[in-house]
C-alpha cells in the first residue's frame, strides 16, 4: 500500500506533547512493519523541518533527517504542481487552507494516491481516505 504522509503526522509522531502522539506512533509502526510505501513532497519536508526546528529543536531535526527521511519516497514539487497548488489555494479563498496542503492534494491526485496519514481535516474534505 502507498500512503501520502503529511506534516501533521510527522509532528504527532515526534512530539510527545501532541494530542495525537499515541495514535500516530501506533499507525507509524504499523506502516513501517508492513513495509508500506510512504510518500511525501519536498514542500512537506520543508514545512516539517521548519516546525520541528521551531517546536522541538535541532536534535529533533537531526533525528528526523537521519531516521525518518531515508525511508520516505520524496516527490519533488515541479513548477506545474506548484502552479496548480497556487491556483487551487486562490480559488478556495480559505485562510486556513495552505499552499502546502493544496500542492499535496494535487500531487496525490497526479500520483493516484488515495490514502493519507494525516491529522488535517482538509484531506478528508478533499475526498482522501485518512489514517489513522
Amino acid at each position: 500500500m502507498t500512503s501520502f504522509i503529511d506534516t501533521s503526522a510527522f509532528l504527532a509522531i515526534l512530539d510527545a506533547d501532541d494530542e495525537n502522539h499515541s495514535k500516530a506512533g501506533k499507525k507509524w509502526e504499523e506502516l513501517i512493519d508492513k513495509s508500506d510505501t510512504l510518500v511525501c513532497s519536498s514542500y512537506i519536508l520543508i514545512e516539517t523541518f521548519a516546525l520541528i526546528q521551531h517546536r522541538l529543536g535541532m536534535k529533533a531535526v537531526r533525528s528526523f533527517q537521519e531516521d525518518v527521511v531515508p525511508i520516505l519516497t520524496v516527490k519533488w514539487v515541479h513548477e506545474s504542481v506548484h502552479e496548480a497548488g497556487v491556483t487551487s489555494m486562490l480559488a478556495a479563498n480559505r485562510r486556513e487552507l495552505s499552499l502546502v496542503d493544496c500542492v499535496s492534494f494535487d500531487m496525490m491526485r497526479r500520483l493516484g494516491i488515495k490514502i493519507a496519514f494525516v491529522f488535517d481535516k482538509h484531506f478528508k474534505e478533499q475526498g482522501f481516505q485518512c489514517l489513522p
